[in-house]
């Protein structure tokens, strides 16, 4: 399985977004990158699937060209236009080589997924990465209406609860790609989402 970080050089706002080739061409997150079509065809003339972390607008900014681009099916938690397949928590998807257990794990956002294999956590906003806010392990953001620090923390909690020891790659919505002891990057995560500090100092 080869994943490609396809926003590590935009210019815009964007969540990262990665095309993940093997078995199955799978894009998860589409991101808000205005050449995301061309930055896919770079790679592979042909996507499957798009996996949806949340719907959040720097996720999903450039779903639909992608869709009208490779009309690929499209995994989401919560209902969209162009979602072809629900997901729920526990639900299995096949992304590349390897088969992801989509976990719910809301306080970002009430329908953020992560993704987890046995070697891989696509984690979209729930645990993020050398983000800025915090070198290693952090969180998404819980200061805009509808979000909650405390639906966070139980989160990541059960996030950890299901995350394969074995898991050594992990591909968060913002900030770097890790690659080693995933599992201390989230429980560090959760240590600084469970002092309940603000993330930014304008929170």
């Amino acid at each position: 399985m080869h994943v490609e970080w396809l926003t590590a050089e935009a210019e815009v706002f964007t969540s990262n977004g990665y095309l993940v080739t093997g078995d199955r061409t799978v894009l998860v997150d589409p991101g808000a990158m205005p050449d995301t079509v061309a930055a896919i065809e770079a790679h592979t003339d042909t996507l499957d699937a798009v996996v949806v972390t949340h719907q959040h607008g720097d996720h999903v900014g450039a779903l639909e060209p992608v869709v009208d681009a490779f009309d690929p099916e499209v995994y989401a938690f919560a209902d969209h236009p162009l979602r072809t397949v629900a997901l729920a928590d526990g639900d299995r998807v096949d992304i590349g080589d390897e088969s992801f257990e989509a976990v719910h794990t809301p306080g970002h956002a009430d329908d953020h997924l992560a993704f987890v294999s046995e070697t891989t956590l696509f984690s979209g906003d729930v645990v993020v990465h050398d983000d800025g806010a915090f070198s290693y392990g952090s969180f998404g953001r819980t200061d805009m209406p509808g979000q909650s620090r405390a639906v966070l923390v139980e989160s990541i909690e059960t996030l950890l609860e299901r995350m394969p020891d074995s898991v050594e790659w992990l591909y968060a919505g913002h900030g770097d790609t890790f690659h080693g002891d995933v599992r201390d990057v989230v429980e560090t995560a959760l240590e600084r989402a469970k002092r309940f500090e603000p993330k930014y100092p304008e929170e």
